[in-house]
């Protein structure tokens, strides 16, 4: 398995959209909008891939000068539960650092939060609705 940054607008790119789409959007009635893929072009673009197929993907989107927000985790369903997740994180999180900054946040859905607690998230707040479903804030000092 290899783990890499991509870019906007490439194939790979395309690989992370329909990946998005059918693990996050879809299952709830939903589907990313064209606006919303406008905004990622600044965002950092992870992707775990067997030869030239995406078996999971995030994105990093900067909040602060000492933040960034994992967004849109999503692991192919046939894929789960074989390290690529945790994988992915360990990844997203060297970026992070290696870019000088001090901590990751996230919106993760309350089915999600036993996985990253396990990776040393802290939920921070509340339970709010996001995208129809409950979800957390969480964080990680880098």
């Amino acid at each position: 398995m290899a783990l890499k940054q991509i870019d906007h607008g490439t194939k790979e790119y395309q690989q992370m959209v329909n990946l998005r789409n059918e693990i996050l959007r879809r299952p709830l009635g939903l589907s990313l909008t064209p606006e919303e893929l406008a905004k990622e072009k600044e965002d950092i673009l992870i992707g775990a891939f067997d030869e030239d197929q995406m078996l999971a993907c995030c994105m990093l989107t900067k909040e602060d000068k000492n933040s960034l927000r994992l967004r849109q985790m999503a692991v192919q369903n046939n894929q789960q539960g074989k390290g690529i997740g945790a994988s992915m994180m360990n990844f997203a999180e060297l970026i992070s650092r290696d870019k000088g900054y001090k901590k990751l946040i996230m919106h993760a859905r309350e089915t999600a939060v036993g996985f990253y607690e396990k990776l040393g998230y802290k939920v921070v707040g509340d339970k709010f609705t996001e995208v129809t479903i409950p979800h957390y804030v969480m964080e990680k000092k880098l």
